[in-house]
């Protein structure tokens, strides 16, 4: 057998052949890492990036000069009285600013009680039609088109105006003369170009949602569908609207061949919100409308007349009939007026405007709108002033001006005071040199003193003065306090053992006061007729410490 080919195994030895190995088991594999556990470090990262900016702004801004006073003395060192016309501008610009925070606060109180303005609103309600069957040429023989009306539609139109002053004044004076209603809808068409005021309010300013419903029993198998307005959420105090929620006109377009009736809803958007008040707390404010505030205010003077305060405790008050009904119970309380009267305050129920589709032929040869002329309340002449004031953009660029000028002036004073002190300084130095300098070196060392800590209490207080130096009867060392300190110092250590330093010192100074006369002499004595040692105490407070 040639060596190049493979033995085979003989039969059995094949029957012998191991077992499939079993398959492995395995658990849950890796998950992969998410992308946000990646941008964290990098989130982390631009957190304290923006943390250190707010720190770097914070210090700037604490370094920034505010001082607009000149400093004292300027005008011995300037030529002219530009110092003196400068402080007489500073009172004035002091009597300015008095003198507008209180026609601000004024204003603030009028805004604040001011009562709302009541306009009419003029609605116009009209439809137009398309695809009629009587605006057609006529039905065609051949044709065989039996779905004639099947493009006939009609498109509704909701279009509003607020009534200037004069326009709602003259209104308001032909209204009792005036009888027929015609007249007054023709002669509101005539006069639309005048209604806009000189502050435009749209039609969707007054109001927070439309709705038109209509006739379920009109309409195609009771199906269809209702046209709904909203008005977005808005920021408070924006400088412009978006066009769903600032518009005069609202269109729709639906399909139909027959007159149908709908109901126009719109729910009042007004700020402060008003509400329905129950028949009791109508009774007691004498009005059917009124809101949150006004509420309580009304109850409040309702107990006032009536006199159903109480003598001792004045926030309660006694309840009448009247008042039993809406607190229920024999006495309230003042501070709970506002939650007692909210189970009878309901939402105003939404204007409606009744309005017939007419498709028919007769009415479109002379159509005539519907008017209606609704109640709404707008804000006083002060509190739109004061908004177009505020909304002005020129306002808050004089603003940025006013404020970097101040800045400039808050830098120029501080350049003026460097300059001072320097002028200062070298008229000082000038006129007396040594002593000056003298003067100035011992401030710096006083001042190196407390900068490395080595005053103890920041004057130069510690036995390095020429205070401590000086030595006899007229001394520091000499007084009543010393003599004390001293006395108290060294008879608080009964035991002078244990290797004690300052019972050392005390041999020392004792041998040294025995031995020297001249020192003897000049020492003082104390009233028991010893010697005193003349320690200063603050070494004696060193060495105690190692005591």
């Amino acid at each position: 057998m040639q060596s190049s080919y493979r033995s085979f195994q003989p039969l059995a030895a094949q029957s012998q052949r191991s077992p499939h190995a079993p398959v492995a088991r395995k658990g849950i594999g890796p998950m992969a890492t998410g992308q946000h556990l990646q941008s964290a470090p990098s989130q982390m990262q631009a957190q304290h990036e923006g943390q250190k900016l707010a720190i770097e702004l914070a210090k700037r801004r604490s370094r920034k000069p505010t001082d607009k006073n000149i400093p004292e003395g300027v005008e011995s060192c300037i030529i002219g009285d530009g110092a003196q016309r400068y402080k007489d501008l500073r009172d004035v610009e002091r009597k300015l600013d008095a003198a507008m925070m209180r026609k601000r606060m004024y204003i603030q109180d009028s805004r604040n009680s001011s009562m709302k303005k009541h306009r009419t609103l003029r609605i116009w309600v009209s439809n137009t039609v398309d695809d009629q069957e009587w605006q057609g040429d006529g039905l065609v023989v051949d044709a065989f088109d039996f779905n004639t009306n099947s493009n006939a539609s009609y498109k509704v139109k909701i279009e509003g105006r607020l009534l200037s002053d004069d326009e709602d004044d003259n209104e308001e004076d032909d209204e009792d003369d005036s009888d027929d209603e015609e007249d007054n809808a023709k002669k509101g068409i005539t006069d639309k170009k005048a209604l806009r005021p000189s502050q435009n309010y749209a039609l969707s300013h007054f109001f927070k949602s439309m709705t038109v419903d209509f006739d379920k029993n009109r309409s195609r198998d009771g199906a269809e569908p209702n046209v709904e307005w909203k008005k977005p959420s808005l920021p408070p105090n924006p400088r412009s609207l978006p066009p769903s929620a600032d518009f005069d006109v609202l269109e729709f377009k639906r399909g139909g061949d027959e007159n149908q009736n709908i109901t126009i809803n719109l729910t009042r958007d007004e700020t402060p919100e008003r509400f329905t008040l129950s028949p009791p707390l109508a009774e007691i404010l004498d009005m059917k409308e009124a809101t949150r505030a006004e509420a309580v205010t009304g109850i409040w003077e309702y107990v006032k007349v009536m006199g159903l305060q109480e003598d001792d405790e004045k926030r309660s008050f006694r309840c009448d009939d009247v008042l039993r009904q809406i607190f229920q119970r024999d006495t309230g309380y003042i501070p709970s007026i506002t939650d007692a009267i909210i189970p009878h305050l309901s939402a105003l129920p939404p204007v409606s405007l009744p309005y017939t589709i007419r498709v028919d032929q007769d009415f479109h040869k002379q159509p005539e709108p519907t008017v209606y002329d609704v109640r709404v309340t707008i804000d006083g002449a002060l509190r739109a002033r004061l908004h177009a004031f505020n909304m002005n953009p020129s306002y808050a660029g004089t603003l940025r001006d006013i404020s970097t000028l101040n800045d400039e002036l808050s830098v120029i004073i501080q350049a003026l005071s460097h300059a001072k002190s320097k002028h200062s300084f070298l008229t000082t130095l000038s006129k007396d040199p040594a002593n000056y300098l003298l003067k100035w070196i011992s401030s710096q060392k006083r001042d190196l003193e407390v900068i490395c800590g080595e005053a103890s209490r920041g004057g130069g207080e510690d036995v390095s003065g020429e205070e401590w130096r000086k030595g006899g009867a007229g001394s520091v060392w000499g007084t009543e306090n010393v003599r004390e300190s001293v006395n108290l110092m060294l008879s608080s250590r009964t035991s002078l053992g244990h290797g004690s330093i300052l019972g050392a010192v005390h041999n020392r100074m004792v041998d040294a006061t025995a031995t020297k006369s001249d020192e003897e002499d000049r020492a003082p004595q104390s009233p028991s007729g010893k010697r005193q040692l003349t320690i200063p105490i603050a070494t004696l407070g060193v060495y105690n410490n190692y005591g």
